[in-house]
């Protein structure tokens, strides 16, 4: 229409731009965000990621700087539309893409809001192709934020959320964390039965929803 809509860039998790995230992003849009859903992996194809060794392994070697870089030329894209109201863009993701969306919301000057649903928060290592921890970048944080966890995902240990509430509250920034009990890694993903949880997934929609519509004013 003739009114521009707020923009919002989602990343995937880790097995890329599934039914599941246009279904995702489709959600967004009939919402009123002018959603732009990411492909990584556009140069070399989605990954063959049997199990999680391999899903480990794979993440491992995905350069940051070019996630990052992808991500932020995303939010330029959206920022250059003549339907996308330029000061108000966001950036959710899932699992890898919740933690490469809060490290955007580090990086990446023009972002107003941010919603990570369970994205990881610590490298076990760093090395040159992930040079710094999502918690380290997290004191630098742009925007507001709004971290959806559970309680009991085997991928993220609660005291690693407890560990960016501390920062964050240190550093003076605006944001929300919600850990549910009862729910793991992926409760949001409707097409994971063994992770799913309707009830825990409806109630972190409505905040995401009501989180973006309120920075987004």
């Amino acid at each position: 229409g003739a009114h521009p809509l707020p923009g919002l860039v989602l990343v995937p998790d880790v097995r890329g731009l599934s039914e599941h995230y246009r279904d995702v992003a489709r959600r967004f849009a009939a919402e009123g965000f002018f959603t732009l859903a990411v492909d990584l992996y556009s140069r070399e194809g989605a990954p063959d990621l049997p199990d999680m060794a391999a899903v480990f392994r794979w993440m491992r070697a995905l350069p940051d700087r070019r996630v990052l870089a992808d991500l932020a030329a995303a939010v330029e894209c959206l920022a250059g539309r003549s339907e996308v109201r330029a000061d108000a863009i966001g950036i959710t993701g899932f699992c890898m893409g919740g933690q490469y969306a809060l490290m955007a919301a580090c990086t990446v000057e023009r972002l107003v809001a941010c919603v990570s649903w369970y994205g990881m928060l610590r490298y076990a290592e760093t090395d040159e192709l992930k040079p710094v921890s999502p918690l380290d970048l997290a004191p630098g944080l742009v925007c507001p934020y709004l971290g959806l966890f559970g309680a009991d995902d085997a991928i993220i240990p609660v005291a690693d959320v407890e560990a960016l509430r501390a920062i964050l509250t240190r550093a003076g920034k605006t944001f929300e964390l919600e850990v549910y009990p009862g729910a793991g890694h992926a409760f949001f993903n409707d097409t994971r039965p063994d992770a799913y949880r309707p009830e825990t997934a409806a109630d972190a929609w409505r905040r995401a929803l009501g989180f973006l519509r309120r920075h987004f004013r």
